[in-house]
Formats: structure tokens, C-alpha cells, sequence
């Protein structure tokens, strides 16, 4: 927001200095005023973007090594840049917010998730589910719904969705959410699969998301140590050939 004042101001400064001191042409007025905000504002927004990248690929570097605690110190201390970026301060609340869940720190991450950036359908995901978990089915409806709008072409939102919703037994609506997802998602095989098992009152099958999945934290504890067990056990047959 602060880049977006700045911009202004340099704008309103130059059309007033060019008004007085060169011409009162309106043409070139607003033609000069249109190139400096464009300047000032894209230079403003590439500086502030590149230090928030670093720090965004510095927290994820932590968190694949472990250091979710230092990721998380990290995010909170670059909020600092949230005033000059509009959504800025959204999307890191999104990062802390998804760090802390997949971590289970389920009630800490919930005030980060509430106050994270629309667009970020994980993280909105992560949200809906929090509420699922305390039975708000209608604030998790509407979560989902947002993220949605969001995110109309993501095939595993409309699985994750339908999901939640065949978990407070509502079937019905959980099958006309994946039928949404299909004619936005270009029949997506995975969302087919699930359609059909929903009709035939079976349980939907998600493992075909890959590793995204397990971090929803859906899944029971010992599928997921399965399914760690089973990677490593790949990786050391790799080692020995």
C-alpha cells in the first residue's frame, strides 16, 4: 500500500512542478503524471517482491531441513514489509498459518489461516478442515466456497472439498461438488474416480494427489508413517544398487 502512496505522490508532485514551471498542457500532464507513478510503483514493488521472495525461499529451505520453528520466526519478522505491498501480509500470514498446521499446531495456525490470502487454496483448505474438525460445518462450507473462487481450476480443492463433505454426511452435496470441479478441471481422472465411488456409497480415494494429500492431515496417523516408511525404504534399495 505504502508503494502505491508513494507512486501517487510522485505522480500529483510532477503534474504540479510540470504545471507550474514547463506547461499547462493537459495532455502531457497526465501522460507524465501516468509514466512516473508507472515507475515509481513497479520499481517500488520489484524491491519489496525480491526481499519477501528471498525470505519466502529462505522459510521454505527451513522447513524441508526442519527448522519449521526458524521458518515461522522468519515469516512473522518480514510482516515488516506488509505495508508496502497490498495482500503482502495475507499471503505470509498464509505461509505461517500452513507451516503451523502441517506441523499440528492446529489452534495456533487457525488466527494466521483466518487472516491469509484467498488465493492460497492450500492454506484456505487447511482452514475449512480446522472447521470441519470443530464441527462448524457452515463456516466450512463458506471457507471452501472462497477458496473456490480462488482457485476454480485446482482439481484436488473440489476433491478436498467433496471429501470434507462426505465426512459430515452430506454425500449429495459432496457429489455436486465434484461435478462442478470436472467441468472446470477438464475431466480430471481423479476427480472421475471419485465421483463414481461417492455414487456408489464407497469411500474416496485420494492418495492419487501424491504427498500433497497427507499434509491436510486427513489421512490416519498410520497410513501416513506407512507411507513415510515406505519412501525411505525405496530411497535405501536406491543406496544398495
Amino acid at each position: 500500500m505504502l508503494n502505491l502512496l508513494l507512486a501517487l505522490a510522485g505522480s500529483a508532485a510532477t503534474t504540479a512542478l510540470l504545471f507550474k514551471f514547463a506547461t499547462q498542457n493537459q495532455w502531457i500532464l497526465m501522460a507524465a503524471s501516468l509514466a512516473v507513478f508507472a515507475v515509481i510503483f513497479m520499481v517500488g514493488t520489484r524491491i519489496v517482491m525480491k526481499k519477501v521472495a528471498a525470505l519466502m525461499d529462505a522459510a521454505q529451505r527451513d522447513v524441508m531441513a526442519n527448522r519449521a520453528d526458524k521458518a515461522i520466526s522468519d515469516l512473522k519478522a518480514g510482516l515488516k514489509f506488509a505495508p508496502w505491498q497490498i495482500y503482502l501480509k495475507q499471503q505470509i500470514n498464509s505461509q505461517i498459518g500452513t507451516i503451523l498446521y502441517m506441523k499440528r499446531d492446529f489452534n495456533e495456525a487457525i488466527p494466521h489461516l483466518e487472516k491469509g490470502f484467498v488465493r492460497n487454496w492450500v492454506s484456505m483448505g487447511m482452514l475449512a478442515i480446522t472447521f470441519m474438525k470443530k464441527n462448524k460445518t457452515t463456516k466450512m462450507v463458506e471457507t471452501f466456497e472462497k477458496a473456490i473462487q480462488g482457485a476454480r481450476k485446482e482439481p484436488m480443492l473440489y476433491a478436498l472439498y467433496a471429501f470434507c463433505l462426505e465426512k459430515t454426511n452430506d454425500r449429495e452435496k459432496a457429489i455436486g461438488v465434484i461435478e462442478k470441479g470436472l467441468k472446470r478441471c477438464a475431466q480430471d481422472s481423479r476427480l472421475l474416480e471419485n465421483l463414481d465411488l461417492l455414487k456408489a456409497g464407497k469411500r474416496m480415494k485420494m492418495k492419487g494427489f501424491g504427498d500433497m494429500w497427507y499434509q491436510f492431515h486427513l489421512e490416519k496417523q498410520g497410513a501416513i508413517i506407512k507411507k513415510q516408511t515406505k519412501m525411505m525404504t525405496g530411497r535405501r534399495k536406491q543406496v544398495i544398487r
